[in-house]
């Protein structure tokens, strides 16, 4: 068997002094470097969650502002189906009353006795005839021109809110 020798080196007592000053300036080193990053990972980690914290409402505010335009959008829909159906309502009486008119006429042209009295009914339809077209058209232009407004109301608003939104993010 062999035995191993070994020798000890001693070293002077200002050199160990250094060296135990070396060793322990690398320690606190070491400990401020890590407390350095953790702090600035604890920084960077509370910045990101306040940056995912904002991304999700914004998300949010986002969804529900789409979901309002949609509800405009729908709401205006209806609007407009149920003012083309009155309007067509009320294309549909005036050609009815236009038809009946026409019928009572016809039938008063059938019964007229001479060629004067039929021009004179006849124009007299046609001038009626005329009167109540210009009156019902100014009628259902004024219609139309109303149901268009209440049809864009809802996305009026929409649009003010829209608006009204932005001008405070910029």
């Amino acid at each position: 068997m062999s035995t191993v020798k070994t020798k000890t080196v001693e070293m002077a007592p200002a050199a160990e002094t250094a060296a135990t000053q070396n060793i322990d300036a690398t320690v606190t080193n070491l400990k401020e470097g890590i407390a350095k990053a953790t702090a600035g990972f604890e920084a960077t980690q509370t910045k990101m969650k306040e940056g995912v914290e904002k991304a999700m409402k914004t998300a949010e505010e986002l969804v529900a502002f789409s979901q309002g335009n949609v509800e405009a959008v729908m709401k205006s829909g209806q609007i407009w189906a149920t003012g083309v159906q009155d309007l067509s309502k009320r294309f549909a009486a005036a050609a009815q009353a236009s038809l009946d008119e026409s019928m009572s006429a016809f039938k008063a042209l059938t019964s007229v006795k001479s060629l004067k009295d039929a021009f004179e009914l006849q124009s007299s339809f046609a001038r009626a005839a005329l009167e109540k077209t210009l009156a019902e058209s100014g009628k259902v232009t004024e219609a139309s021109f109303k149901l268009t407004e209440q049809a864009l109301a809802p996305i009026t608003a929409r649009v003010s809110v829209a608006v009204e939104k932005f001008a405070k993010a910029a």
